[in-house]
């Protein structure tokens, strides 16, 4: 019941943050950063006061979502100041319900992943005008089911941990092709009536990282081979082949991403919010606005350069050792 519960409350939180503010409040606002800064300002706020609290109880969690529900009862008609109230508690949250995330199994981790994936895919062409109900039905359930949170934390299985570093050029990758490819009008995958691919995809993302038994740095080498072949799908106008791969990588260092941060201390999962949730993001759709997604391709050489740099010499020394 309390596993059940966990897992709505953090799949429905999730799918507000994709279906009202990332798509919702943005697609509205045409992207306009001036406009958009308020929400991103206060979300940075948010995770960085939030990281000073002692006790993560389920009555702040209940304020912090009560400001939500209240201010998507406004929705879509934000102003500045509601955007940066928006923002000071979607910042919060987000800390909050990883640091719940430490009670849930590995199924209930990927589950509450797949629920927000599906959800969010299956409403994706919702008209973001019309989505204040969307708001405020997401929110209540948020509310209801964090009433019946478990207690105690789950004993993670698993092995390895991903730095900031990598983590947050992951979302950055993630969010520049995101944000180009809603705006592109050849390949936008989400409204080409594909959503049942991309569930699927998702979910096979899900499954393969809970289950793939690989070293840390075959994780990494993994997810940033996948990100490569999104996007040379996606510069080569492959949008069956994208739908499928791009899904699958979103999915899979998303896991990586919740295993991770579910390892730290409340202190560091908050400060590592700032970075991963609202810098690397926010440079992503700065990439996307600027049309200078061709760049992106950079990062991964590099980082995988790197990858085969530090294999090859460490080969070498082996080598030189043995002998």
């Amino acid at each position: 019941m309390r596993q059940m519960a966990l897992i709505l409350f953090v799949g429905f939180e999730l799918s507000y943050y994709l279906l009202i503010i990332q798509t919702g409040v943005t697609e509205y606002l045409h992207s306009d950063l001036i406009r958009i800064a308020p929400l991103a300002f206060g979300g940075i706020l948010g995770s960085f006061f939030i990281s000073f609290l002692k006790n993560q109880t389920k009555n702040t969690i209940t304020l912090i979502l009560l400001i939500q529900l209240l201010i998507s009862y406004f929705y879509p008609n934000l102003s500045g100041l509601m955007l940066f109230i928006l923002g000071l508690s979607a910042g919060a949250i987000a800390p909050l319900m990883l640091q719940m995330l430490k009670r849930a199994s590995l199924v209930g981790l990927g589950a509450s992943l797949g629920l927000s994936y599906s959800l969010s895919t299956a409403l994706f062409n919702f008209d973001v005008s019309a989505r204040g109900t969307l708001a405020l039905a997401l929110t209540a359930l948020v509310l209801l089911t964090s009433r019946f949170l478990p207690k105690e934390a789950k004993k993670s299985a698993f092995q390895g941990e991903h730095s900031l570093l990598v983590m947050s050029l992951w979302i950055f990758l993630d969010s520049a092709l995101f944000e180009t490819l809603s705006r592109d009008t050849f390949i936008p995958i989400w409204r080409l009536d594909m959503s049942a691919e991309i569930i699927f995809f998702h979910l096979l993302g899900i499954v393969l990282a809970l289950t793939l038994k690989v070293s840390q740095r075959n994780r990494e080498i993994v997810t940033f081979s996948l990100f490569a072949l999104s996007y040379f799908l996606y510069f080569t106008k492959e949008a069956l082949l994208l739908a499928a791969i791009y899904p699958l990588v979103i999915s899979y260092y998303n896991v990586l991403i919740l295993q991770t941060l579910r390892q730290k201390e409340f202190k560091t999962i908050s400060i590592s919010m700032i970075f991963i949730a609202w810098i690397a993001s926010g440079a992503g759709l700065f990439v996307a606005l600027q049309n200078a997604t061709f760049i992106m391709p950079i990062f991964i050489i590099f980082m995988l350069a790197r990858y085969i740099y530090t294999t090859f010499l460490k080969d070498y020394q082996c080598l030189n050792y043995s002998s």
